[in-house]
């Protein structure tokens, strides 16, 4: 195996300091929140308590100002564990950017230092019933009211913490003439009278990380609560594709650290498991099979690494986030199908960690915009896209 040169020895200790909090306070209870559909909230405090949220926030703010790699490890061990339920990456590194880039003073003040405690819950709503991919096709509006409030209409659907959440960074248009050109974002909190959550969605994986609808009926969100004040008035679709790169690569930095657990299990079992009065590992489909599947995620790890030292550098274009992100996403599910092969039944059974990892793989392919929007975000990278 290549050895990584990603990482100091601190973000090493950071890591062995991770997983020795998953292994005492969600461990075990993981199977718990997956009956039920979403985690304790007490698990998001107790992150905060440790350090283990917002760690890329300056200190100003309640974070550590520790660079993006604790975050990169700390997604790495949360995936390769199969702890899907837990929402910190989106909480620390999608929505807590999205204030410090491009909040006001005020705003960075007022929700950085909750967010980094855990007592505030963060979320992103930006998928709709009939927008996913496609934010330009947001209908959820915010028309500008004579006090210079905004009312608030519309619904969100698949939005991850969204059942926990306290503070919402909402996409919504306030231009709806003017479609990407008049979308803004806006600081939506739990409480706000017009703002409903409804039921958590029931998945196909990722059972314990709660996901829900989100309606919004006339809710009026002070002028304050527009993220970075006036001067980013309709300039929210500009925000979301800058931010964009990086929420892709923590999709793909997951894929990969699935995939490679999900590898090393494969491997455990075949040693263990006879079939016709020999292990299966004897068999040399088996191996090859591994062989091969171990070289594709070990060249993408290659790749990924060497996206994520571009990001540290703000260098990390879109396109290549996107290929990133496409090509992880369809290896992991391709490794998941091949080993869920390999446990033969067992691979069927719910309570093998190959079975939930297998069913929380499929999504990826989908959130964070679908693999055939990366696939034209490459080629418009290209100059073939259509005009």
């Amino acid at each position: 195996m290549i050895e990584r040169t990603l990482f100091s020895s601190d973000h090493e200790a950071f890591r062995d300091s991770f997983r020795r909090f998953m292994e005492k306070e969600i461990a075990p209870h993981h199977e718990a929140w997956e009956e039920r559909g979403y985690v304790d909230r007490e698990v998001w405090r107790k992150a905060g308590e440790n350090g283990f949220l917002c760690m890329s926030m300056p200190e100003e703010y309640g974070g550590a100002g520790a660079d993006k790699l604790y975050s990169v490890a700390q997604i790495e061990e949360l995936n390769a564990a199969g702890f899907s339920g837990i929402g910190y990456s989106l909480h620390s590194e999608i929505v807590a950017p999205y204030i410090l880039h491009y909040g006001t003073e005020a705003q960075k003040q007022k929700y950085l230092p909750k967010l980094a405690s855990g007592e505030m819950v963060g979320a992103i709503a930006m998928s709709e019933p009939a927008a996913g991919s496609d934010l330009q096709g947001v209908k959820s509006t915010a028309i500008k009211q004579s006090d210079g409030s905004y009312l608030l209409n519309g619904s969100k659907t698949f939005i991850t913490n969204g059942w926990h959440a306290d503070l919402v960074v909402v996409v919504a248009k306030t231009n709806p003439a003017a479609g990407g050109k008049g979308t803004s974002l806006l600081l939506v909190e739990r409480g706000m009278p017009g703002f409903e959550k409804g039921k958590r969605l029931k998945k196909l994986g990722m059972k314990a990380q709660d996901t829900s609808e989100l309606f919004f009926d006339n809710v009026k969100v002070p002028a304050e609560n527009l993220l970075g004040g006036e001067a980013y008035e309709n300039k929210g679709f500009i925000c979301l594709m800058e931010q964009l790169p990086w929420e892709r690569m923590q999709i793909a930095i997951g894929a990969i650290a699935a995939a490679q657990a999900a590898i090393d299990w494969t491997v455990t079992y075949v040693k263990e498991r006879k079939v016709f009065g020999q292990p299966v590992a004897s068999f040399q489909n088996t191996r090859f099979t591994l062989a091969e599947l171990q070289t594709e995620v070990q060249v993408a790890r290659v790749f990924v690494d060497k996206c994520t030292e571009l990001l540290m550098q703000d260098k990390l274009d879109t396109a290549t986030a996107s290929m990133a992100k496409y090509w992880c996403t369809d290896l992991q599910c391709k490794v998941m199908d091949e080993c869920v092969q390999l446990f033969g039944g067992y691979g069927y059974m719910w309570e093998y960690p190959i079975t939930r990892a297998y069913a929380d793989a499929r999504v990826q392919r989908i959130y964070g915009g679908t693999n055939e929007i990366m696939k034209e975000v490459i080629t418009r990278a290209m100059g073939l896209g259509a005009k």
